[in-house]
């Protein structure tokens, strides 16, 4: 049977989310990202790639490029919320799919041209994400996850493109190398400096030769621009933790700045974990000291989603955690061990105060942002991170909040 996978991207993600929130975003240059000496780019508008702007690049190498563009510290939370909506519209409709990160799916429609067909299904998927998100963004479709994601790539922004069977080899052969997903900067400058700059060359070439050259990934890249890809479908499954990261544009020694920073994050997390209806059980504060050396304490609490008894745990173990008294370049909170449901009310704990409080917090941050509604103590943290960045999962998005 001929597989059907097809590849989804919610275009310039962040970019999109944001202006949703302020329309007076729209056609003009916007990036987000750190704004610290320190921070890189996590996702610019096609306004501001026209001037060279791309993600991962030094946020003052991109101020200089595209000094009109509008910088945002983004909000986790919020594109979280986004995610979780096209996610849900995914889970619905499709028969089996993959979550390569927040704005990244896979799914796999192999077969569904007995009962309708796919190309259709894919157009009327694409109208429903778009009129109940509001979000921009690109498919395409062919029989593997290579040509599919190459077709996405090339649709972009806003389109839609079929490779139809026995067309992969000669879609992708015109194309450079650096479209075909796995090739980086640094086996691209090799690539280059052996005269190749577009696939049909390592089309051409022997599949020996590719290996030698590269070893196993060098056999990897041939396979894929020859359109050869059998790498199934990895189902979908729920995260079972999140995180938030900070690295101080200047080491620091500032225990008060960074117990703010902390309980900015701590606050952020339970928000996320409120808005997903999930719980956690396990606590964790790392810290990366100046000289890079790691380290990192966490805590078993009985499973919730509050932030006056997250707080207490972050802050019991930064002070159990923080003991050389040396600069410190990097801090972590992270939520692990979740769970589906919603908070149980401790009958001697949880006023009807308490818990009314939390519902307007609530729909005072998922409004306005994170940093609408924050503890005295956190104010002033300029919040935060990469969204969770030291567990192995993808995806890293950056939290920070409006400049």
């Amino acid at each position: 049977m001929i597989r059907t996978i097809l590849h989804l991207d919610l275009d310039t993600f962040f970019v999109s989310c944001e202006r949703l929130l302020n329309p007076n975003l729209n056609s003009i240059p916007v990036i987000i990202g750190g704004i610290t000496g320190r921070g890189t780019v996590a996702s610019c508008s096609y306004e501001a790639r026209q001037f060279g702007v791309h993600s991962n690049m030094p946020m003052k190498l991109a101020k200089t490029l595209c000094p009109d563009a509008v910088i945002i510290r983004g909000n986790s939370g919020f594109y979280g919320k986004f995610s979780r909506i096209v996610s849900d519209i995914i889970k619905e409709e499709a028969p089996s799919f993959e979550k390569a990160s927040f704005d990244e799916f896979y799914i796999d429609l192999t077969g569904m041209d007995k009962f309708f067909g796919s190309l259709q299904w894919a157009k009327e998927l694409k109208e429903r994400i778009i009129k109940e998100s509001g979000l921009p963004l690109s498919i395409g479709m062919s029989i593997n996850k290579t040509v599919s994601k190459v077709g996405t790539n090339q649709a972009k922004p806003d389109g839609f493109l079929q490779v139809e069977y026995g067309t992969e080899k000669d879609f992708l052969s015109p194309l450079s190398v650096m479209e075909i997903p796995g090739v980086g900067k640094e086996t691209f400058y090799k690539l280059r400096e052996m005269g190749v700059w577009k696939v049909k060359t390592i089309q051409e070439m022997p599949k020996k030769f590719m290996r030698s050259s590269f070893g196993e990934h060098g056999l990897s890249i041939w396979n894929k621009c020859n359109a050869i890809d059998p790498s199934p479908i990895i189902q979908y499954h729920e995260r079972k933790s999140i995180g938030l990261e900070r690295t101080f544009e200047r080491d620091t020694i500032d225990i008060k700045k960074m117990t703010s920073l902390m309980i900015a994050m701590a606050e952020n997390l339970a928000l996320q974990l409120r808005n997903g209806n999930k719980l956690t059980s396990i606590v964790t504060v790392r810290i990366r000291y100046a000289d890079l050396s790691v380290f990192s304490k966490q805590k078993r609490v009985d499973y919730t989603s509050n932030d006056h008894v997250l707080i207490e745990v972050v802050k019991e173990l930064f002070q159990r955690l923080y003991e050389r008294r040396l600069r410190i370049r990097l801090i972590g909170v992270r939520y692990a061990g979740l769970v589906g449901g919603g908070h149980q009310i401790n009958l001697l704990d949880d006023t009807e105060e308490m818990c009314n409080l939390y519902q307007a917090m609530d729909r005072m941050r998922n409004k306005y942002g994170q940093d609408a509604v924050k503890r005295a103590i956190a104010v002033g943290s300029n919040h935060i991170g990469r969204l969770n960045p030291f567990n192995g999962e993808p995806p890293h998005i950056p939290a920070h909040r409006r400049a």
